[in-house]
């Protein structure tokens, strides 16, 4: 699928476990044109750095949180900042709540059969005999036998390979991120947790694009070896450098030089990315948010969702809020 073969390159803030990984951080790389590139299109966009911030409006507060969604030692600290916002909370907003992403996997679980392809088809039979070889590669360094992988859906090998094999080490040894920490904060302390969406909103978007594009993308998706790990490491120092505007322009320029796709289709890709996977979504957010009865509301979710001009900080300043960026 269109938007989860980018992934890998995406990234933007929802991943981390760096500490199983050993990739550069490629900023360092660049040439100093490029640099300034990247930089002059980051501040194209509004609110293009800052994790951290409150929204005030007529009385009514709201803490934001922009997170990671995997796990990294510099979170305890960050998580343990936003205790005391999320302790004067009378409602936490995330994503998804741990009790929907229970029931999410309950579904999963009751209905395998949506992560497997139609019929009799396998991905060998549907894709150039190199490319599975190294799809094949990239599962096993996952943990999946090719044997299984060759059966499943294109959308979800499309997640499995945006994480590169060392941090998938991680995630499987129960590692977890920023919004589990502080959905466990809130659950510590009582504040009600409710979630953003319908958990099922972002797997239909990725359900729904035909089987040979999903094929095509997926297979573009295969990095060189050590590149995912490289640009793994990029975005997640960009994450803790606050810089979410430059990381996503950082990732649309990697994505040219590295994805097997004319640059073209990469960009327009990132167009629609960014329309579907963040504005839209943002959009509807923003009602949600509005329509809470709390007075006082902490707010944590990926921090790719923060910049821009569908941005969530930039979508509260046009319903009327005053924002200001806060320590992180």
């Amino acid at each position: 699928m269109r938007r989860l073969a980018l992934l890998a390159l995406l990234c933007l803030a929802p991943l981390a476990a760096r500490a199983a990984c050993e990739g550069r951080d490629l900023r360092a790389t660049l040439s100093e044109e490029t640099q300034a590139a990247v930089a002059a299109a980051a501040a194209r966009h509004p609110y293009p750095e800052g994790n951290r911030w409150r929204a005030e409006r007529d009385g009514r507060v709201i803490d934001i949180l922009g997170t990671i969604h995997l796990d990294d030692p510099r979170l305890a600290r960050i998580a343990e900042d936003f205790r005391q916002a999320l302790a004067r909370a009378d409602l936490l907003l995330v994503e998804m709540s741990p009790e929907d992403e229970a029931a999410l996997r309950r579904n999963f679980a009751s209905d395998p059969g949506r992560l497997l392809l139609p019929g009799a088809q396998t991905l060998p039979a549907l894709m150039p005999d190199a490319a599975w070889a190294r799809l094949a590669e990239e599962l096993r360094a996952r943990g999946i036998p090719p044997a299984m992988g060759a059966r499943m859906q294109p959308w979800y090998l499309s997640l499995q390979l945006a994480i590169p094999a060392c941090a998938a080490e991680t995630i499987a040894a129960g590692a977890r991120g920023l919004d589990h920490r502080v959905t466990g904060m809130a659950k510590e302390t009582g504040v009600p947790i409710r979630s953003l969406e319908d958990p099922e909103t972002l797997f239909s978007l990725f359900e729904d694009e035909p089987l040979e594009r999903q094929v095509r993308l997926m297979q573009a998706s295969l990095l060189p070896e050590g590149r995912g790990e490289d640009i793994f490491a990029t975005l997640v120092e960009s994450y803790f450098d606050e810089t979410h505007a430059e990381a996503w322009e950082l990732s649309r320029l990697l994505a040219t030089e590295t994805v097997a796709l004319p640059e073209e289709e990469v960009n327009a890709l990132y167009d629609e990315l960014a329309e579907e996977l963040l504005a839209a979504r943002n959009r509807a957010w923003i009602e949600v948010i509005e329509s809470a009865g709390a007075e006082r509301i902490a707010l944590a979710f990926g921090a790719a969702h923060l910049f821009g001009e569908a941005g969530v900080l930039a979508l509260l300043e046009r319903e009327g809020y005053t924002l200001t960026r806060l320590d992180f």
